[in-house]
């Protein structure tokens, strides 16, 4: 954890915060966040997983510390009830009052909240890397070999363990196929010649299972 604190303070040193004790404060509020009962897939492992595929490639984008921030930021709000993108928006505004408080400008938080948002579904223009990034970083699971992809498919099936099996099907079933039909999963070149391919198998082979 205290790794990942000064990984927080540092992106928000280099997006304007001032690097006093606040930051430190609003840091371990947003662990204390990712670190919640309910949370089975949506963990600080994967807050960790986010952030070392933005490191990995910081090159690739614009204004990194502002998609390490985001990525902070996105599943900072976690409800599974919660119904449509309600836990984007609520993230990002979290993000924009977090950030806020601790002195960052005004053009840098409405960014950090426009690359939570978009976490909601993952279109990206081909013009934004730094959207693309923070996308393609939350979408690397799906990518991994087929023992990890299930092992995130049964986290999520644990974190909607309220929903009875065939409506949980079903809704599952939507977010796969809403998925594969996205025109590319990844956007970053160097990230989807990797990634595009065993992703879309793992998606089909459980979208497979779903409904077989």
């Amino acid at each position: 954890m205290a790794d990942l604190l000064e990984r927080w303070r540092a992106a928000a040193r280099a997006a304007g915060a001032s690097p006093d004790e606040h930051s430190t404060l609003a840091g371990e509020r947003l662990l204390a966040r990712w670190r919640e009962p309910h949370r089975h897939y949506h963990t600080v492992a994967h807050l960790a997983a986010v952030l070392d595929v933005v490191d990995r490639h910081a090159g690739l984008a614009e204004r990194p510390d502002l998609v390490r921030l985001a990525a902070w930021c996105h599943d900072a709000i976690y409800d599974p009830r919660a119904a449509g993108d309600a836990n984007e928006r609520d993230s990002a505004a979290l993000a924009g009052g977090l950030l806020t408080g601790l002195g960052v400008s005004e053009p840098a938080v409405a960014e950090v909240r426009r690359l939570v948002l978009l976490t909601a579904g993952h279109q990206v223009t081909a013009d934004d890397p730094d959207g693309a990034l923070l996308c393609d970083a939350d979408l690397a699971v799906l990518a991994g070999p087929p023992v990890a992809y299930d092992r995130y498919a049964a986290a999520i099936r644990r974190e909607y363990a309220h929903v009875p099996e065939p409506a949980f099907r079903t809704g599952r079933a939507s977010v796969l196929t809403g998925l594969l039909g996205l025109p590319a999963l990844f956007r970053l070149p160097p990230l989807a010649q990797r990634w595009e391919t065993p992703a879309r198998d793992n998606l089909r082979r459980e979208l497979a299972a779903l409904t077989g």
